[in-house]
């Protein structure tokens, strides 16, 4: 088969034989071989000789229409194969000289892609207080696992006594105190949670267990007055269990180091603080400033006031010998 790119084209299907009179030029030929259709002896071709030379032409065209999409498509894979590799090699060497620059790694470095871990720290102190249903299962790296004292608000008892080889029944768990209104834990009360509180001290006797008197609770009330000017209740507050841990931990020791508090403006600081769960062991709660100052702000129905609380504990520090660590303030 031959494909000849001029203006005249002519194609030859191998397959078929033509005899052409000499010194016929290539238009006669063609119409002699493909117009006329003449045999040998001059008599005109048959109707079946036509059909089969018709065929025959058909097919040769439609290979030659194959060939010539095969060229086509050859041609154009190997063209955008160079221009890969030229493209490759472009990027290769000019990207790589725009990205040579130099990095002042004084500025980029910051500690605060270092997280310290406090857990062996916490451990070797003599007196370790947590609060609540905080546990160190799961969190020893960070937290340490010793505890001298837990603090309980009569909001948590029913999760501590829930999981009570976490709380309760550890051997290295020494003494509860058990901290709510009267109505609630107070003998005259004679409720629920004050005979769940009795039972905790008559099964887990490896305690030393506590609860704030009324006339405690009290000079708790009288001692919030006096340091933030607020009447407890008039101002619809709720004092937080760092509020009393607070103030029993000055009772019973003479240095004092908190782990974990954030300073009285954390939450109003521009950029805002990026994004921290309320609860270390709850990484999916509430968010730590959210809380704060939605409880803060808050004027229907009780609420803490964490914000005023720390701003006190700020002041508390500088007489009681009380530091901040993670963090430092």
């Amino acid at each position: 088969m031959v494909f000849q790119s001029t203006q005249d084209c002519v194609m030859l299907d191998p397959d078929v034989s033509y005899e052409v009179p000499r010194g016929t030029d290539t238009k006669a030929q063609i119409n002699h071989v493909i117009i006329n259709q003449k045999q040998e002896n001059g008599a005109p071709v048959s109707g079946k000789g036509k059909r089969r030379l018709f065929t025959k032409g058909h097919h040769s065209k439609r290979m030659v229409v194959f060939v010539a999409i095969f060229l086509i498509v050859t041609l154009f894979i190997l063209y955008n194969s160079n221009s890969a590799n030229e493209t490759y090699e472009a990027f290769k060497v000019i990207g790589y000289n725009s990205a040579t620059k130099n990095t002042d790694l004084k500025k980029w470095a910051r500690k605060d892609g270092y997280v310290p871990v406090f857990g062996s720290e916490i451990d070797h102190a003599e007196c370790v207080i947590r609060m609540n249903d905080a546990p160190t299962s799961g969190f020893e790296a960070d937290v340490g696992n010793k505890t001298s004292l837990r603090v309980v608000a009569f909001s948590s008892v029913i999760r501590v006594v829930r999981k009570p080889q976490e709380f309760l029944n550890c051997s290295d768990c020494l003494s509860v105190i058990f901290w709510g209104p009267p109505t609630k834990i107070g003998r005259e009360a004679n409720g629920a949670l004050y005979r769940l509180i009795h039972r905790v001290a008559a099964t887990y006797t490896n305690l030393t267990t506590f609860t704030v008197t009324s006339s405690k609770m009290r000079k708790f009330d009288a001692l919030f007055q006096k340091e933030t000017g607020r009447d407890r209740q008039k101002s619809q507050s709720w004092l937080s269990t760092g509020w009393f841990t607070m103030v029993i931990a000055i009772e019973i020791c003479d240095k004092i180091k908190v782990y974990g508090m954030v300073p009285p403006n954390y939450c109003g600081r521009h950029p805002q603080p990026k994004r921290m769960p309320y609860h270390y062991y709850k990484p999916r709660g509430p968010d730590e400033c959210v809380t704060y100052l939605q409880n803060e702000r808050g004027r229907r129905g009780n609420h803490h006031r964490f914000i005023t609380e720390k701003q006190v504990f700020a002041r508390w520090a500088k007489i009681y010998n009380i530091s901040f660590v993670h963090p430092t303030w």
